[in-house]
């Protein structure tokens, strides 16, 4: 296989990767608080000591960097739940991982009191407060809390606790972890006057369908492309070799 033969299976790598996520966007399209991804690739150029020519020397390469979240918001969505929220803004609400291995971080605002009395999400994370601690409501007031502006979580009697809201320097770094929830470091959590919540909704998915189909469209154009491309060059090849073997 010739340098040219590597340069089209390098762009055809970077489309198969560009169409694993542009499928699993339209994949969430429905999914509450799911922010579209989108590829990142580099440049990669080899440098030959020798060419036939000088243009030659350097080969040109697609290098898979890195997938970022398309950070725009999502569409507010009524849920007719007091208690659902949607932050309005950067940031992610943090929940406790099962067994205590962690915190997890998610923008599916949807919010339900457990057995327990603790507040969590719609999966069953306990969601926390500005100290990474759960949020319990007395069973008396369960039914009569509500979520202000700021996150904080009145209850009958006062506040009962305020729901954490981090924010991320660098969003790349935050990796998916399933339903709805990523893992991260490094993140500061918003005081209660930079903190923006807006209640009885939550945030949906900001992945537009006719821009997916039509990114879909433009990598199968490309790749069909690049088989005519791999097509023509084997096609020059033999021919090479057939007048290689008419002269021999």
């Amino acid at each position: 296989m010739d340098i040219s033969s590597y340069v089209l299976l390098s762009q055809e790598q970077a489309l198969k990767r560009r169409l694993d996520i542009v499928a699993n966007n339209m994949a969430n399209v429905s999914t509450v608080g799911f922010k579209r991804e989108q590829p990142v690739f580099h440049e990669y150029v080899e440098k030959a000591d020798k060419a036939l020519v000088d243009d030659a020397k350097d080969t040109s390469f697609v290098l898979d960097y890195r997938a970022i979240h398309d950070m725009a918001p999502g569409a507010f969505q009524p849920t007719g739940n007091p208690l659902d929220v949607m932050i309005e803004g950067p940031g992610y609400l943090g929940v406790e991982l099962p067994d205590g291995a962690g915190t997890a971080y998610t923008r599916a605002g949807f919010v339900k009191v457990l057995e327990s009395g603790d507040l969590a999400t719609a999966g069953g994370q306990r969601l926390l407060d500005e100290a990474g601690q759960p949020i319990n409501v007395p069973p008396e007031q369960a039914g009569r809390i509500s979520i202000a502006g700021d996150g904080t979580v009145m209850g009958t009697d006062g506040p009962l606790g305020r729901l954490a809201v981090t924010v991320f320097d660098d969003e790349t770094n935050l990796a998916p972890r399933g339903d709805g929830l990523y893992a991260g470091a490094q993140g500061r959590v918003l005081p209660a006057e930079e903190t923006k919540l807006r209640s009885g909704g939550v945030e949906g998915s900001n992945v537009q369908p006719i821009l997916e189909t039509t990114s879909m469209i433009e990598i199968l154009r490309s790749y069909q492309n690049s088989v005519r491309m791999s097509e023509s060059l084997n096609d020059m090849r033999k021919r090479a070799l057939d007048r290689l073997g008419r002269v021999s």
